[in-house]
């Protein structure tokens, strides 16, 4: 899709065939051979109906990133799949809402799902990006929510962020050969990011960036949104509350854990005997190294100094773990483990694994269950040693 043909989908007629695709790719139940042909007898322009369907197949898609805002938005496949979940975003722009700066630009904003956030946060929006279409896209996608916000085409390492309160970039992790690891090889590339952060910066990376890159005085805030970590963001000493973070979201709303609650910062870690009760630590509060938080407010300690499950004689809930109750210790040994599951009648196994060369669904196969009921299975080292223990989650 180019610019003229997004800018028609914006006309009257356009839209009117934007509602015929919705229409055809929901008749369809997804079949694009089916749906094309619907599209294609209301709109012969072979580029135009294409076009239509797929915007019509993208915000179906987008639906699990930006919910009831979707089917009024325009994407491009990349930029989609780059694109920050919507309520990642609104907590980034709430939280940059609370440090009142005056406006901010958007560094690379894409098709602008970022630009929503900060301006349904109440704040002064502006964007830029290399990318024509997403710069059309971005600003259709703010007047059809009704949103204030300018877009425009430029380069990022040309324009001077210190007219605006706060500076926001997502670099592209991305290259010809899949994703870019080294941050060096991020566009814009690393010293920009640092020059950000001098100044008023917040910036989105990718949640495994190692801790040893972090400059001094910046705040790493690593999220999680439905228990899967969707990113880490650097916010500037002068946004930054603390120096590591841990922001979980879920159905029950939003938690944070920073090192402050972390009672066990620079000493050894707290490492006890296995407990009546497992804490599986969320993914954001690994990544942010405060899994001895998590077992502070747990009362307990971990299974094995290298591994991130915490262990109790405490029955708590958290948003920051999952909770499991042990049942038994089982044999770890394949042959063994096997015929425990036997006995037990256990046909559906759950296998949880953490610092232990297991691959869950090899095992399960290996396993050939039989019987009624269901288990979840917890293979990990304690103390060293190989341990499988039957668990079940409260």
């Amino acid at each position: 899709m180019d610019v003229s043909t997004l800018e028609w989908l914006l006309t009257d007629a356009g839209r009117d065939l934007l509602e015929v695709a919705m229409g055809a790719y929901v008749d369809a139940a997804g079949d694009p051979v089916r749906a094309a042909t619907a599209v294609r007898k209301a709109e012969p322009d072979p580029e135009r109906a294409a076009a239509a369907l797929t915007q019509a197949e993208l915000r179906t898609r987008a639906v699990a990133k930006f919910g009831d805002l979707a089917p009024h938005m325009f994407f491009t496949p990349d930029a989609l799949e780059q694109a920050t979940r919507l309520r990642v975003a609104d907590h980034r722009a709430a939280r940059l809402a609370a440090a009142q700066p005056t406006s901010v630009i958007d560094l690379g904003c894409g098709i602008g799902g970022d630009l929503i956030a900060f301006a349904r946060a109440g704040l002064t929006a502006a964007g830029v990006d290399l990318d024509p279409v997403r710069v059309a896209a971005a600003r259709a996608n703010l007047a059809a929510l009704g949103l204030p916000g300018a877009v425009e085409v430029a380069d990022v390492a040309a324009i001077d962020p210190s007219g605006f309160g706060a500076a926001f970039a997502d670099p592209a992790r991305r290259g010809a050969r899949g994703r870019v690891f080294d941050v060096d090889g991020w566009t814009p590339p690393w010293p920009f990011v640092l020059d950000l952060l001098a100044g008023r910066g917040v910036v989105k990376v990718a949640p495994g960036i190692p801790h040893d890159v972090i400059p001094d005085g910046v705040e790493a805030e690593w999220v999680s949104d439905g228990g899967d970590v969707k990113e880490a963001v650097l916010w500037a000493p002068v946004f930054a509350t603390t120096d590591r973070r841990a922001t979980v979201i879920g159905d029950g709303g939003l938690a944070t854990l920073t090192d402050e609650d972390d009672p066990f910062t620079g000493l050894a870690r707290p490492v006890r005997e296995l407990g009546g009760f497992l804490y599986e630590p969320d993914g954001a509060v690994i990544r942010a190294g405060l899994v001895t938080a998590v077992a502070a407010g747990v009362d307990g300690g971990l299974l094995d100094e290298h591994i991130a499950y915490v262990t109790s004689d405490s029955s708590f809930r958290t948003p920051f773990a999952r909770s499991y109750r042990v049942l038994e210790e089982v044999p770890y040994r394949e042959k063994p483990l096997k015929a425990a599951l036997r006995e037990r009648s256990i046909g559906s196994l759950t296998i949880k694994k953490r610092g232990v060369e297991v691959v869950p669904e090899q095992l399960r196969k290996r396993l050939d269950l039989r019987g009624d009921n269901t288990a979840t299975l917890v293979m990990t080292r304690v103390a060293g040693s190989g341990t499988a223990l039957l668990v079940e989650p409260f």
